[in-house]
């Protein structure tokens, strides 16, 4: 990676975690920091990794839970929720621009991240806050969360740039291997703290409860913690940093050099005006023409990044479409159950394991094969992988749907008939005829039933042991019933309530009670107290985790009865009929409204795999590539060049989630079928590219250092051309 063994990446940095391999030599400190233990290696970057571990911890924990916070708390439908979480991801490789800016051109390093960081406990704060039920209305959470989010996201895209140079900067010039291993334990820190995060806050998400439900408050209160403790140990080491100067910003001065290129072209647009090689040669006239020639070097990489955000548009999709895709699967593993927002955990585990693979087992193996595997080809099959993670999960999609309940459309009815009577009754109406067991006999299932209008009464004739009789019900378009049918003396009698028309959340499971008994049932329910309203009244639907209920308490008129639900399980929803029993009991019939979850969420395990090895390739690969292809001074430049395409890979799927109506499995097809593409026009891009030798890179480097000796002379461009080797 780039020339000799300076800055050589080991660990890998979660995506847009930047590469120390971007930090620039800066001019010899005027402080030198304690030694650790007599060795090359300054104290002052202890506090920086425990600063980066906090933080890390902080970022990924809080953004573990975003999505189902926005589901579940906020009560936002799916595609909502998964275009608020990108538009804040996407914010967050933003501001990184700005905070470069704030860095290098006015404040300096350590004052940015103290600042920022300020910044960003404060959106911790009132995100943790935003998340407490009994703090104000609807209204006031939104207000709070979005609140918070953007000042989070200003301040760790603010401090991102700046962590991993300003830990650079801690060491002596001739100190580059004790440098280099520095950013591998950085980028194991940034893994470290993601892994632990990504997997303890889900944990105090649903397994604690607060205020009756799920702890979203304990789940965005931790990272805040973990945030100002970060804060508190950078404070800590200030004494003993080393704390460069601001040099300015190469990006602004790239900026102007391009625009005033297109400016003065456009100005000179008539034919009679000799034309130039290059379209950034109309800059001659005000910029240096070293400049010229690096922003050239430095805009043809840029140009090969355009393709690239479709890569983070797919993986960017783990924390919510993919999150969401876990709600709706078997989640036991033998007695241990995971939660969907805890299968994000995979990534940096299986990063931390692919690292070591692919470097020492795959690509030496495919060395020995004689196969030239250059950046750009590793970068496209990274690109491959990701595109076929998403043909995977798009398979499972399908699976995983078949236990949906169907959606009615317009002019349809969904309707299940729960017989109560002691034998089977013929049940007929305007198209529909069926001969319903009773429901110890058979669990019933929903029938399409046509309506004449939006809303039809419907005359439903039921015959039963030779007797007739009828009832009539209003019905809606694209609802949900159940028709509970039920013994009066020798008569059957009707009654219609509506049902759930979607899985419960997060892997839960929904119960009500159906009281087929003449006095009122209370049944105590997770420390709730459920009320059946007797002669056939049906309770509101209770949301359970999963497991078994056996010997709940049940009281009738003061005495106490026992209750036996038996297995509650994933994603489904239950209609449970109760009734009146001698010696202490109250029998109980389930009935499965809606089917549990029936594929595990192990099968989500190949699509993770696949999405990871394609980061690999494709993160590190182009991160390195970057490096290799850019001159020192414009390390910068790339460094935001390549936090954008992360920005915009979020950009893309806020777009497609609002825009498009396709199912899921179809979706996650259209974003594998876009990445391939993608990966064709890329790779014809890369085969036109001419790899810049490492020799031209070398020589831009002796004559920075050569011209770092000289003294500045009078003149615009000289100190222009100083400013830019300074970065």
């Amino acid at each position: 990676m780039g020339s000799g063994n300076e800055n050589t990446v080991t660990h890998k940095a979660k995506k847009g975690d930047l590469p120390p391999s971007f930090v620039q030599s800066s001019p010899r400190p005027q402080r030198t920091s304690p030694r650790i233990c007599g060795s090359n290696y300054p104290l002052s970057i202890a506090f920086i990794v425990v600063n980066e571990f906090c933080e890390r911890f902080s970022f990924y924990g809080m953004k573990a839970v975003l999505t189902l916070y926005f589901l579940n708390f906020l009560h936002w439908d799916e595609n909502l929720s998964t275009t608020m979480y990108h538009a804040f991801t996407g914010l967050c490789y933003f501001t990184p621009v700005f905070g470069a800016l704030i860095a290098d051109s006015w404040l300096g390093k350590f004052k940015t991240i103290i600042y920022l960081s300020l910044v960003y406990v404060l959106g911790h704060v009132i995100k943790s806050v935003g998340a407490i039920p009994t703090v104000g209305d609807y209204t006031v959470h939104v207000a709070l969360s979005m609140t918070g989010l953007l000042l989070i996201a200003f301040g760790t895209g603010g401090i991102k740039p700046c962590v991993a140079a300003f830990g650079g900067d801690q060491f002596e010039e001739q100190h580059t291997h004790e440098r280099s291993k520095f950013f591998s334990i950085f980028y194991l820190a940034i893994n470290s703290g993601s892994l632990i995060s990504t997997f303890v806050t889900p944990v105090l998400r649903g397994d604690v409860k607060c205020f009756g439900d799920d702890c979203y408050a304990l789940a965005f209160g931790v990272p805040a913690a973990l945030m100002v403790l970060a804060l508190v140990v950078f404070i800590g080491g200030s004494v003993i940093y080393k704390k460069n100067p601001p040099q300015g910003n190469i990006l602004i001065d790239v900026c102007k050099c391009v625009g005033f290129a297109i400016g003065n072209r456009w100005r000179h647009r008539s034919k009679d005006h000799p034309k130039r090689e290059h379209w950034l040669d109309w800059a001659t006239e005000k910029y240096p023409k070293r400049l010229i020639k690096e922003v050239k070097m430095v805009s043809r990489v840029l140009c090969l990044y355009i393709p690239l955000p479709m890569f983070w548009a797919l993986f960017d999709q783990q924390g919510s479409r993919w999150t969401l895709q876990a709600t709706r699967m078997h989640s036991d593993f033998g007695g241990f159950v995971i939660k969907p927002d805890q299968m994000q955990t995979l990534n940096p585990l299986l990063i931390l394991i692919l690292i070591p693979v692919f470097d020492l087992g795959i690509y030496p193996l495919v060395k020995m094969c004689k196969i030239n595997l250059k950046p750009i080809r590793k970068m496209a099959c990274g690109m491959v992988l990701a595109a076929i993670a998403f043909a995977v999960a798009a398979a499972i999609e399908v699976k995983v749907n078949e236990t949906n309940m169907p959606k009615p459309v317009t002019g349809e009815c969904l309707i299940q008939v729960l017989n109560l009577a002691k034998g089977s009754v013929k049940v007929e109406a305007t198209g529909l005829s069926m001969d319903q067991p009773t429901l110890s006999e058979m669990d019933p299932s929903y029938t399409t039933l046509k309506l004449a209008e939006k809303t039809t009464n419907v005359a439903f004739g039921l015959s039963y042991n030779g007797r007739s009789s009828n009832c009539t019900e209003i019905l809606k378009e694209q609802e949900v019933y159940s028709l509970i049918i039920y013994p009066v003396d020798a008569d059957l009698r009707c009654k219609l309530i509506e049902d759930s028309k979607e899985k419960p959340p997060n892997g839960n499971a929904d119960v009500r009670f159906l009281n087929a008994g003449i006095r009122s049932v209370s049944i105590q329910l997770h420390g709730k107290t459920v009320d059946a309203p007797a002669n056939y009244g049906v309770s509101n639907y209770t949301m359970l985790d999963r497991g078994n209920y056996n010997n709940l308490e049940g009281k009738i008129d003061n005495q106490t009865y026992t209750i036996n639900l038996g297995l509650i399980d994933f994603g489904a929803s239950y209609t449970v009929v109760l009734k009146e029993v001698s010696g202490g009991m109250i029998a109980s019939n389930k009935s499965e409204d809606i089917l549990a979850n029936s594929v595990h969420i192990a099968w989500q395990v190949p699509q993770y795999v696949l999405i990871s090895a394609g980061e690999v390739m494709f993160s590190i690969t182009g991160l390195e590539f970057s490096y290799s292809q850019s001159p020192v001074s414009m390390k910068s430049v790339l460094q935001a060049g390549w936090l954008l395409t992360v920005a915009f890979g979020n950009v893309i799927v806020l777009i497609v989630a609002q825009a498009g109506s396709l199912q899921q499995w179809a979706e996650f097809v259209l974003f594998a079928a876009l990445l391939f593409a993608v990966c064709i026009i890329f790779s014809i891009m890369g085969y036109f590219y001419v790899p810049v030798k490492p020799s031209d890179l070398k020589e831009e480097e002796q004559r920075d250092n050569e011209e770092k000796k000289q003294p500045p002379s009078g003149g615009n461009v000289l100190q222009l051309m100083e400013k830019n080797t300074k970065m």
